[in-house]
């Protein structure tokens, strides 16, 4: 039986902007770890990509102190967006979470396919399934990528900026990871990546046309799951450390190669 986790709010010392070009971002900071500490704020913050940053966006972003932009978006994802607004002083550090080509044809069904298509692509739960089996292949084949990003966190790359292009799937994979590491509940975590669901960060849904049929009731329905920030795609990728690993600790520790002195490090430099 799928493990369900009900959301708990998270805390939170202060709203997040609306950014103009910038969607879904956030400050992580203040969400609670089982050892009674709190992430702390201006420390790790989440977004979509940076690529349509207004200049008073890219103003606040420069304002934050930060060290390190991690983005995790390949270079098919480059094509279609554009590269990220430069932020003066600021390292960039590109690690792709999927390879250009998988999956191009799928998107671009998404784009381009009628009612038909889609139906057969994405109808009776498959989008849902596909979605879960990314986040499972993610965490599964992904260790090299997301160890490189928590040890650099460690390290001396924040306080940081983690995105991909929606700010939801890649990178709220990869501050769920980092989250786990610092020892924040999986309730809190689940709660934090449920925001991706509010109106103002929700990544826009591309189409071709946007004709009436192309954005038909139905046709939104069906397309629904890949833009979904959804419990059952995080608890997915809880229950592949589990059934890979044998749970978090094995996983930060063999899948990962985290140290105790790695961890101890990571949680001076990101908690209170």
């Amino acid at each position: 039986m799928t493990q369900q986790i009900p959301p708990a709010p998270p805390a939170r010392p202060e709203p997040d902007p609306e950014l103009t070009g910038v969607r879904n971002f956030r400050d992580v900071g203040g969400l609670p770890t089982s050892g009674g500490r709190r992430v702390r704020s201006g420390r790790l913050f989440r977004s979509g990509h940076l690529a349509h940053a207004t200049e008073t966006d890219a103003e606040f972003l420069g304002s934050l102190g930060l060290h390190t932009v991690f983005d995790f978006r390949n270079a098919a994802d480059h094509a279609l967006e554009g590269p990220d607004v430069a932020l003066p002083g600021v390292r960039n550090v590109n690690i792709p979470l999927s390879d250009p080509a998988d999956g191009r044809e799928f998107w671009k069904m998404v784009r381009d396919g009628d009612l038909e298509q889609l139906r057969s692509l994405l109808g009776d739960g498959k989008g849902a399934a596909r979605m879960s089996n990314s986040y499972r292949g993610i965490i599964r084949h992904r260790t090299a990528e997301h160890s490189r990003v928590v040890h650099a966190l460690a390290e001396d790359s924040v306080p940081a900026l983690l995105h991909c292009a929606a700010g939801k799937d890649r990178a709220g994979l990869s501050i769920a990871v980092t989250l786990l590491a610092l020892g924040v509940s999986r309730e809190a975590i689940v709660a934090d990546y449920l925001e991706s669901n509010a109106p103002h960060n929700r990544y826009r849904v591309r189409r071709s046309s946007d004709s009436a049929e192309a954005r038909s009731p139905e046709v939104m329905e069906l397309l629904a799951p890949l833009f979904d920030a959804r419990t059952e795609y995080l608890v997915a990728a809880f229950e592949t450390m589990e059934e890979t690993w044998g749970g978090v600790d094995a996983y930060l520790s063999r899948g990962l190669g985290l140290a105790p002195e790695t961890l101890d490090r990571l949680r001076e430099r990101l908690l209170d």
